[in-house]
């Protein structure tokens, strides 16, 4: 059977159900509201799903300094995979409400692992219900297991790293909105504003009308925006490591494998005030 390793389509999920080494995990989340996915879950959530929470489960908010979205350390997210009943075999898929956004940074942590066989449902939520596909309320209860695995820790940037990424002719590529980007409105972060030498492409110019663009279209916007840059030259930020992992994800989609994440991105990035910003 193939695997899903990038995105897969609601039609193609739904005939995968009752597949014993299939798990579905639910990303919804607002930052403005953390318990509102979760709360949705409970409401109604595709047959058999599992809730992951973007603070408890993909972010380790005990770390200082290293956003507002600390990426966690390995032997967290991988006891939190067995617990799920989720081996380095199981196919996986996760989906947010409609962007993927959430769902990626969840995709984006178990391929740091190595992961293979991990997708984002395209659409999402919204879609899987416009469509008219199967949803329940009841809570699943998965059977627990052990999973072993280290990220990779070239795929995993901190601040000096990314300065050093720059200074070597590498490529930032900041996922957050144009106006974020200049330091025109900072609605998040306490300074406004961008890493100097970064560049920027809006994560939702991923999208068209709720779902990813095609492989073809996403590779020729990426190439052109990489000029003669391959893709492990590239370094994916935004404001904490999360919509990031949507560049990551769309590259990969269309071929461009290899990107790395700027684990902290601007939050973590102007933890330290010595740090240079750009605002142009």
């Amino acid at each position: 059977m193939n695997a899903w390793t990038t995105l897969v389509q609601p039609e193609d999920l739904v005939k995968r159900f009752g597949d014993g080494d299939l798990v579905i995990l639910d990303c919804r989340f607002a930052l403005s509201d953390p318990a509102a996915g979760e709360v949705a879950y409970r409401q109604g959530h595709i047959p058999a799903a599992l809730y992951a929470h973007l603070d408890r489960d993909m972010s380790d908010h005990r770390k200082q300094g290293q956003g507002r979205h600390p990426w966690p350390d390995a032997a967290d997210v991988t006891a939190t995979l067995g617990a799920w009943g989720i081996t380095p075999r199981t196919q996986v898929v996760a989906y947010d409400d409609n962007d993927g956004a959430y769902a990626a940074r969840l995709w984006f942590l178990l391929r740091a692992l190595g992961h293979g066989n991990v997708a984002v449902l395209d659409g999402g939520w919204t879609r899987w219900t416009a469509l008219g596909l199967p949803v329940e309320s009841k809570s699943a209860r998965p059977h627990a297991t052990r999973y072993d695995a280290q990220f990779d820790s070239d795929l995993l940037l901190d601040a000096k790293q990314v300065q050093a990424h720059l200074n070597d002719g590498g490529m930032l590529v900041d996922a957050r909105a144009k106006e974020r980007f200049l330091g025109e409105v900072e609605p998040l972060d306490r300074v406004a504003g961008h890493v100097p030498g970064a560049v920027n492409r809006p994560y939702a110019l991923n999208l068209s009308d709720g779902r990813f663009k095609s492989t073809a279209q996403l590779r020729e916007e990426f190439e052109a925006l990489l000029d003669q840059h391959d893709a492990d030259e590239v370094v994916a930020m935004c404001g904490s490591g999360v919509t990031a992992c949507h560049h990551l994800l769309a590259m990969a989609h269309a071929g461009l494998s290899g990107a790395k994440l700027f684990t902290g991105s601007w939050s973590g990035w102007i933890s330290d005030a010595q740090r240079p910003i750009a605002t142009s």
